[in-house]
């Protein structure tokens, strides 16, 4: 759970602190071309997870699960730690941008193991009966994970004055994260033997074989993934940023509703991951969830614009109880999809290349729609796109929820 933590904690914090950053290493006349510089880099973390989860997929089919779980966390804390050294734009001018898309690569290339080898870790080793509900502490690690980023991001906003934020305050929350990684590092070091024994040596490579063997799989997989990161990222980390940006909100009040919403989630995650082991298929509950997303978008997007901080509140915490089912769910779902032969290397890259492209560069298309056409609604419609592709690829991909592990 720790390392999951540390996982969505950073790219959490890059998220509610992007106008932050915008100002600070994306310098423009334009505040919405700052930001979408911003996102960039934000989109750019995102964009190498599937080499890294292709790596990481590799190694854990090969060596076992163990070493993807401690070599990603470290790599993760080194890259969180190096942020809060960066110098800004002002200090070192063009310089200070690349830097900043230099260490988002290497995070995204070690969170490209991480959250996958860790649901890998619990559902492999769940009690028979208990995958759903064991293999959602992974996304209770990642719900805590933002909902530290949000309240840190929140108090940090709310007791610095703007002079502050910009030259220090920013800074502290990403040291933070190194903290995590060390204490992450130390926990996995001693994390016992599954008992688990990696699949055959020699040959194809483990991806490779996913593919030739599976390819409808891989595909539903994928276009599953992409769906479930467009609406990940614009309901649960764009959406503070759209209120402040679109609603007239102030930074700190959008952020404390987003932690309000992340508390709920985390309260909705393991009952759903209970739940689907015992009362609703997997593959209905995730169908069920997308089609409601579908449906509420342009209601929420309109409160969170419209509505003042009732209405705002109103949506981010709907949208927080919708994807916490989607979050208790999906890590036993895909897992099962998968033969323990490449079921690491299949799961990593699918959801990683599916999250990495469309969920990544979700906060960035949609800071440039608004930009493009002029209507403030249209990351709504983008949303719209990412559940119906996301419930359409659920009710295509086999159900094996009650089913023994291949």
């Amino acid at each position: 759970m720790i390392g999951n933590v540390l996982e969505w904690y950073d790219f959490g914090l890059y998220g509610f602190y992007a106008p932050v950053i915008a100002r600070l290493f994306f310098p423009a006349h334009d505040p919405l071309a700052a930001l979408i510089g911003a996102y960039g880099g934000f989109a750019v973390g995102f964009a190498v997870r599937p080499i890294g989860g292709a790596v990481f997929g590799h190694l854990g089919d090969r060596i076992g699960r163990n070493f993807v779980l401690v070599t990603s966390v470290a790599m993760m804390g080194v890259a969180t730690t190096a942020i809060t050294l960066l110098p800004t734009y002002s200090q070192i001018g063009a310089a200070a941008p690349l830097l900043l898309l230099v260490v988002r690569v290497f995070q995204g290339f070690s969170v490209g193991g991480e959250f996958t080898g860790s649901v890998a870790y619990l559902v492999e080793t769940a009690p028979p009966g208990r995958r759903g509900f064991t293999g959602s502490f992974a996304n209770i690690g990642s719900t805590v994970g933002i909902l530290l980023a949000a309240g840190v991001a929140a108090t940090t906003v709310s007791l610095a004055g703007a002079e502050e934020l910009s030259g220090w305050a920013w800074r502290a929350p990403f040291l933070l994260g190194g903290v995590l990684a060390a204490a992450a590092f130390l926990l996995r070091r001693r994390l016992p033997d599954t008992g688990y024994a990696p699949g055959r040596k020699g040959g194809e490579p483990p991806l490779k074989r996913a593919f030739a063997r599976e390819p409808g799989t891989m595909a539903r997989a994928i276009a599953f993934t992409a769906g479930y990161g467009v609406v990940n990222y614009l309901t649960m980390v764009f959406l503070p940023t759209y209120a402040a940006l679109a609603g007239g909100l102030s930074q700190g009040a959008a952020l404390r509703i987003a932690t309000a919403s992340q508390a709920v989630a985390l309260v909705v995650v393991p009952l759903a991951g209970w739940a689907g082991d015992t009362a609703v298929r997997r593959r209905t509950m995730l169908m069920l969830v997308f089609a409601a997303e579908f449906a509420a978008a342009l209601a929420c997007f309109n409160l969170t614009r419209d509505g003042g901080l009732a209405g705002y509140a109103v949506a981010q915490i709907l949208f927080g109880v919708l994807f916490a089912l989607v979050m208790g769910t999906e890590p036993a779902m895909m897992i099962e999809l998968f033969p323990r032969d490449f079921r690491l290397s299949g799961y990593s890259f699918a959801f990683n290349l599916g999250i990495g492209v469309a969920g990544g560069t979700a906060p960035l298309i949609a800071t440039w729609l608004i930009s493009a056409t002029g209507n403030t609604l249209a990351p709504a419609w983008y949303l719209m796109l990412g559940g119906g592709l996301a419930c359409l690829a659920a009710f295509l991909m086999t159900d094996r929820s009650r089913a023994a592990l291949r």
